[in-house]
């Protein structure tokens, strides 16, 4: 134990010269209502150049908050009022836009704009393409830039070249179209990972990742509905998939305008929380032991990112599964009618894999949240996509096969309940604000990737059976589940590694990870209470990578 004391006695003394500088909240101190005034009309404190944000907003609000049950849940509710909305239609929004290319190939598109061989897939896959080489740049842009500004421009700029696609009339204008369209899409689905980690708790993260992910599932139902009443639309102008092009990026235009408006930029900096609520949506994150946003890029974090074996983990899970997602999300009406459907029947019949797809993504963040474990629920989800592609491969085309063959073909859409849950497992596992940026750039960069090749194992000429991209699919999911049980392996060893460098530094070694316990547990246990010791959290906003932060607890 002397040993220990030593050591911990040395690490004190290494950040006395920070903790001057720094005077970070208790995160159980008491508030003072009466001190409050307004950010705007105190002297800027000045504070060490890559610490995160919150640590000078905190040093200026000149007084500390305790986080109590009620205070979390109501700034809590607040939030989700503000941000999801916004996210939701975003996301729905750009997965519309994505399917418009299915939609449209179910109404003549192929045959209007005389597209030949493997033309199609590659219009599905070019989108890919372009967000795969623009991620790196997304990720410093995240680090360096507003968000909320960020993500209305992006959204804008994509609504409007969809509008400019019903000018395209062969394979070359369709395909310029579709990877500028790739290039301003790339920000959209790492910037809605990065404001979740911004504003949520660890143990909040999952249900908001499915939430705006689930959106997939909607635009299925809804998408379909829609298409199938502008199919209908008679134009002696323009072809029922250039009027679908049209109304989705003018809805897409009109909605960017809702978002410069309404989207903040962070919780230091959002208007719609008032006096002490800054406070609370700031101290309810220290214990994530993340950060919020530093706005200084660190080369130290991106060469940690690309030697951790947590990186390539969740690039290769993100690749893989894209895989198969890419080349459903693109040939996925074409499958059902193979099976002997007309288009409008097609369309109709793409309505409930898109509610399975819903239910599997809100369903599995549920699950997860309540065990309080990804990778058991993970392994689930990779069962049925297994079943259904076994299905489909095995199964005729005759007419008496069409009910077996449905349901192959909607159970493999619980897929899509995979790819929020990796989201949140990466976000939070990993710390450091230029890591999780790098990380998540990472994850798309192998979700791209992954997405470009999908549509290339399948082609129309294919028809019916598809054998080709359902047997790589099949093999794919196979290998989804044997990587997931090895990505909690790695874990349990950190989380060992992390104990024993606590002990060496004469801490606990086992300690209250208070960023995944609901706040009703801390009010209500005074066993946990009394576990979560003052200094735990201490380093929350010093914006560590987590291999550096002992205090750093990895979840399942």
């Amino acid at each position: 134990m002397a040993n220990n004391k030593d050591k911990a006695d040395s690490a004190q003394v290494e950040r006395a010269e920070l903790d001057r500088d720094v005077e970070a909240s208790a995160h159980n101190s008491v508030a003072d209502q009466d001190a409050v005034e307004p950010v705007s009309n105190r002297t800027k404190t000045a504070y060490p150049r890559g610490f995160d944000k919150a640590t000078e907003f905190l040093k200026q609000a000149d007084h500390q908050v305790a986080v109590t049950h009620g205070d979390s849940r109501r700034v809590a509710k607040l939030i989700d009022w503000r941000i999801l909305p916004i996210l939701l239609f975003i996301y729905c929004l750009q997965s519309l836009d994505k399917n418009t290319l299915s939609y449209a190939a179910v109404f003549g598109l192929i045959a209007d704009t005389g597209l030949e061989g493997d033309q199609y897939s590659w219009l599905g896959s070019v989108v890919y393409l372009a967000q795969l080489v623009f991620q790196p740049l997304v990720a410093y842009i995240l680090v360096k830039f507003p968000i909320g500004k960020f993500l209305a421009v992006m959204v804008f700029a994509w609504g409007a070249i969809l509008c400019g696609m019903t000018a395209a009339h062969n394979f070359t204008g369709l395909l310029i179209s579709r990877l500028v369209l790739g290039i301003f899409e790339s920000a959209v689905a790492p910037t809605f990972v990065a404001i979740v980690q911004m504003w949520y708790r660890r143990r909040e993260q999952t249900k908001r990742n499915a939430a705006w992910y689930a959106m997939l599932g909607v635009v299925n139902i809804i998408g379909s509905l829609l298409t199938y009443g502008l199919g209908h639309i008679n134009s002696s102008v323009l072809h029922s998939y250039q009027i679908i092009f049209l109304f989705c990026g003018a809805l897409t235009v009109a909605w960017s305008i809702v978002t410069f408006i309404f989207m903040p930029d962070s919780p230091m900096t959002a208007k719609f929380l008032k006096a002490d609520d800054k406070l609370i949506a700031i101290e309810r994150l220290r214990m994530n032991q993340q950060g919020i946003g530093s706005g200084v890029w660190k080369w130290e974090h991106v060469w940690e990112a690309m030697l951790d074996l947590k990186t390539w983990l969740w690039f290769f899970i993100m690749f893989i599964i894209s895989i198969p997602s890419g080349g459903i999300s693109t040939f996925g009406p074409l499958i059902i009618e193979s099976f002997g459907f007309d288009r409008f029947t097609t369309i109709l019949f793409n309505i409930p894999f898109g509610a399975v797809q819903m239910i599997a993504t809100l369903g599995g963040a549920w699950l997860a949240d309540k065990i309080r474990m990804k990778a058991p629920v993970l392994l689930l989800l990779c069962l049925l996509p297994i079943a259904g592609c076994s299905i489909l491969l095995a199964v005729g085309r005759a007419a008496s096969d069409r009910a077996v063959l449905l349901f192959g073909y909607y159970i493999i859409s619980v897929y899509p309940g995979i790819s929020p849950l990796i989201y949140s497992w990466s976000g939070q596992n990993t710390g450091g604000d230029t890591k999780r940026k790098v990380t998540t750039a990472m994850l798309f960069i192998g979700s791209n990737a992954g997405n470009v090749i999908g549509p290339l194992l399948f082609r129309p000429d294919e028809k019916p059976r598809y054998t080709r991209g359902l047997t790589a699919n099949l093999v794919l999911f196979i290998a989804l589940a044997v990587l997931v049980a090895l990505g909690a392996l790695l874990i349990k060893f950190l989380n060992v590694k992390h104990a024993k460098a606590r002990v060496a530094l004469g801490k606990p070694e086992k300690i209250v990870d208070l960023s995944m316990v609901d706040n009703r547990e801390i009010e209500d246990d005074d066993d946990v209470l009394n576990q979560a010791t003052d200094n735990v959290g201490e380093r929350g906003f010093e914006d560590l990578t987590d291999l550096k932060n002992e205090d750093f607890i990895y979840v399942y």
